[in-house]
């Protein structure tokens, strides 16, 4: 099962993602079109202290909403996965990891973009300083594991790289 790329053409290139348009072939030689957004991608982070766990609410604008979600942010050009948590981390909650142990790679929506968030875990720390971005309004808050786990079943937490990580969490602590 594969597809090879005949022909791409370039539709859009923003800061965060990009649009092309690729003409393919597959091992039966039927051709189609696929179009792909662009995207860089992320780090997350499962911080997890005392029995708490760290939860930021943002809004997300393409939701219209806002949402909980574990801390994360996009790589900067080559950025390893792991850079991109330690800084990610800092910025969002003043917080520097001591220890971080990768735990998942998230291919969020395969059929149409090639984004990849590297998911980590944390559970010792040092304090930083906070820097957010100019358009960045963020709040963290520590989460007792029940109340996190409750959130989930209640259906507040709809962040997919969060429910990944904390399923993985969860799993571990049967």
């Amino acid at each position: 099962m594969n597809e090879k790329c005949v022909s791409s053409r370039e539709i859009y290139k923003g800061r965060v993602v990009g649009l092309r348009v690729d003409d393919i072939i597959t091992d039966k030689g039927v051709t189609a079109k696929r179009e792909v957004i662009s995207h860089n991608g992320g780090a997350a982070i499962l911080a997890v202290k005392d029995g708490k766990i760290l939860l930021e609410k943002q809004f997300r604008y393409p939701y219209g909403e806002v949402i909980w979600e574990i801390p994360a942010g996009k790589r900067e050009g080559n950025e390893e996965f792991i850079a991109t948590a330690r800084r990610e981390l800092e910025e969002e909650t003043g917080l520097i990891p001591l220890d971080l142990k990768e735990i998942l790679k998230i291919y969020p929506t395969p059929g149409y973009t090639n984004e990849v968030i590297c998911v980590f875990y944390a559970d010792d720390f040092k304090e930083g300083s906070l820097n957010f971005d100019d358009c960045e309004d963020i709040l963290s808050f520590w989460k007792d594991e029940r109340e996190v786990y409750e959130m989930i079943d209640r259906k507040e937490i709809k962040d997919g790289k969060s429910l990944a990580a904390l399923l993985w969490y969860f799993s571990r602590k049967k």
